[in-house]
Order: C-alpha cells, then structure tokens, then sequence
C-alpha cells in the first residue's frame, strides 16, 4: 500500500469524533523574536497529549479480524505506546508496550493507564524495537509500528491538512523528525495541496539520523548520545518515511539540548503551554536556524507535551540559572554571633530572595575561626548579581560564584 492524499483524507473522516482538532495559535512572543508570522500547531493538546494517537488508530481501526484477534504490540519511548494503548482499548483489543527503560516514568504510568501491558527494556527505542519484534513472532501479535506504516503515516498527515485549512498562505511549516512518520505525512500532504510552502524538518544534534540519512543518500543506522527530545531519539529512520522525506521535505535543520531546553522554557513562561523535548525542538529552529526567512508565514508543529516533571524541574532550575534569575553565592564570615545575620541583613538590602541559607564551620579549607556560607537566591537579571557581588566585596566579603 502506497501513501497518497486519498489516504489521509481517508484517515481525516475515519478519526472525526476520535481526535481533537487541535488549535493552530498565533504567537505574538515568536513572531516579535524572529521577524517571522509564528503560529504553533498544538498538538501538545491533543488527546493522549501527542500527535501519535492519529496514526496508532488509523492502523488499528483497519486491521482485519485476524490481525485484531491475538492482540497488538508496538515499541515506543512514549507517545507512540500511549496512542497505541488507547486505540487498542477503544476497539476492546489487548495491547503490550516494548518502552526503553529510561522512558519517562509518566509515559510509562500513562501507557498502562490507557489499558496496555508494559515491558521495559534497552535503554533506546530500538533495542525496545527489536524486543517488540521478538515478542510479536513469539506470540503471534500484530504489530503496530510507530512510523514506517503507511496507514499510520496517513494519520499523520491530517496535521498537515488542517494546519492548511486553518492558514491557506502558510509559506513554511517546521516539524520534529525522529523515524519521520510525522514529516513523512505532513510533507505529502502540504505539497500535494500547495506545492510552494517549504518543508523544514528538525532533529537533535545528539540524534540526527533522518539528516545524515539523507546527506548520505542512504538510510544509516547513528550511534547518538541521550538527548532530552527523547520522543525523536531514534537511531535508524523508517525505509518509506526516508523515501518520502527525500521526496518532498525542503531541508532538515538540528537542534542541541540548551536550544531545545530553552525552548520549553519559554514555551511554559511566555506562551503558557507545555512541550516536551521533541515537540519544542520545532520552536528551536524556528529561533536559531531559520536566518534566511523574514516576514514568512510559519507553522511549528508542537508535536507532544509529555514531559516528566522532574526533566521540567531542571530544566526550570537551569534555564533560571542561566538567565541571572537564580545564582549562589559561597562566602567565607567570622564564625562568631551576629555575622550570619549582618550578612543577611545586607543581602535584603539588595532586594535578592534568599531561597536557601547553608553554613558551615567544618569545611575542611575554611580556616578555624571562620565559616562558610552559600546563599542560593532569587535575582531579577546577571546586572541584578553583578550588583549584589560588587555590594558584598565593598563590605569585605570574599564571593564565588558557583
């Protein structure tokens, strides 16, 4: 079976009353950064909080009797396996989940919460993948591949149909690639439609196999490092989704994790929506690695929004930290009464919140007599903590910075 528009407008009736209907939002914060009419194609709210449940059950749903009947199974690091759990339990079929064991622990509770059995193993989506594959013969299971499938590529692609629908003059549309199910979808749907809007696909810099992929002209296996895009930490692409990607994406740009990172900050501060790694590596590019486009009108697809809350915790934690919003201050005081609280006293006078106050007398490089105290705090800006050092070395204090 071929991927064809018919295909995915096929797809499009089959999910109504299935799928949401997500909002393609305007961003005055992006637009007024790049120079660029950004709008952002929300599917961090889509049910099952991805895009991934529109291709899991345009698959299930036209399984025959026979492949329904034993029950279905796919590999995923997340979305994929969630989408995949749902499907299965709208259509009363038992689903089993191959998850990497590093997989965010909310995907994992989430997938057996929408009714799947999970197993975890390897420690990336294709050694999880070849699991999957070992089990499915072993058991006799369907199964239900996360992006090498047409009719799962054609679920896919009614993002791409909307997103024209709801913006007729779109000139651009940036999308996260992993194995390319997405992009393969959207990108034949776009240009089948409207031939002229550009197609830009992203990947990690830790995880760019669909880029080298095609830079090579040849499907290559990338041995990469972790990523926190772990929704698109996929090491070989599909073989119908490189073809399609040669075929009709425009260019593929990557991304590193402090731009992806920054990214979902800003994504939850200023626009108030949450994204996980792979879905902010679209705002990441539109950010850093689109120079040449000025005054265009650009889609970014925010393909997922689930992302472990600790991962979101550090990044807060860095990205504040890099910023000059938080900072900690090591000082050396005379431990005697008062010095503690001198210190203090002068630190509210700079209008710094102090967040955690640590001293200790027993460090072994801190002289006998002597104490030394970290202050963590809150701080407006890198101008704000310039300040706040200047003040305490007046004041005869010895600062680092750590």
């Amino acid at each position: 079976m071929n991927v064809s528009l018919a295909e995915i407008k096929k797809a499009r009736e089959l999910l109504s009353g299935i799928v949401c209907r997500t909002e393609l939002a305007y961003t005055n914060t992006l637009s007024d950064i790049t120079g660029n009419k950004i709008y952002l194609k929300m599917e961090n709210q889509q049910r099952t909080g991805s895009f991934k449940l529109r291709g899991a059950y345009n698959k299930v749903a036209n399984l025959s009797k026979d492949a329904k009947k034993n029950g279905i199974i796919a590999s995923s690091a997340g979305n994929h396996a969630q989408g995949t759990a749902l499907a299965g339990t709208l259509f009363g079929i038992p689903s089993t989940i191959v998850m990497p064991k590093n997989a965010p622990l909310s995907k994992v509770k989430a997938t057996r919460a929408y009714g799947a059995s999970v197993v975890l193993h390897g420690c990336v989506y294709d050694e999880a993948y070849a699991e999957a594959r070992r089990m499915q013969a072993e058991k006799q299971l369907t199964f239900i591949h996360p992006f090498d499938d047409p009719l799962v590529i054609a679920g896919q692609g009614t993002i791409g149909m909307e997103i024209l629908e709801d913006l007729p003059d779109l000139e651009a549309v940036v999308v996260p690639v992993g194995g390319g199910g997405l992009i393969a979808g959207v990108a034949l749907a776009v240009k089948s439609l409207k031939p002229q809007v550009k197609v830009i696909g992203v990947q990690t810099k830790n995880m760019p196999s669909m880029a080298e992929s095609i830079t090579r002209q040849r499907i290559i296996t990338y041995n990469g490092c972790p990523t926190i895009a772990d929704g698109i930490a996929v090491k070989t692409p599909g073989e119908l989704t490189f073809e399609l990607v040669q075929r009709y994406v425009d260019e593929i740009v990557t991304v590193d994790e402090e731009e992806i990172a920054g990214s979902i900050l800003l994504l939850m501060e200023r626009i108030k929506t949450i994204s996980e790694g792979a879905g902010a590596a679209s705002v990441a590019a539109v950010l850093h690695r689109l120079p040449a486009y000025q005054n265009k009108k650009i889609a970014a697809i925010i393909s997922g929004g689930n992302i472990d809350v600790n991962m979101m915790s550090r990044i807060i934690n860095k990205g504040l930290t890099k910023s000059g919003r938080k900072v900690v201050f090591n000082m050396i005081i005379p431990d005697k009464p008062g010095s503690l609280w001198q210190l203090l006293k002068l630190m509210a006078e700079t209008g710094a919140n102090v967040l955690t106050v640590t001293h200790d007398r027993e460090t072994r490089d801190v002289a006998l007599g002597h104490a030394s105290v970290q202050l963590e705090l809150e701080t407006a800006d890198q101008e704000h903590i310039d300040a706040i050092k200047n003040l305490m070395e007046q004041h005869q204090y010895c600062v680092n910075i750590l």
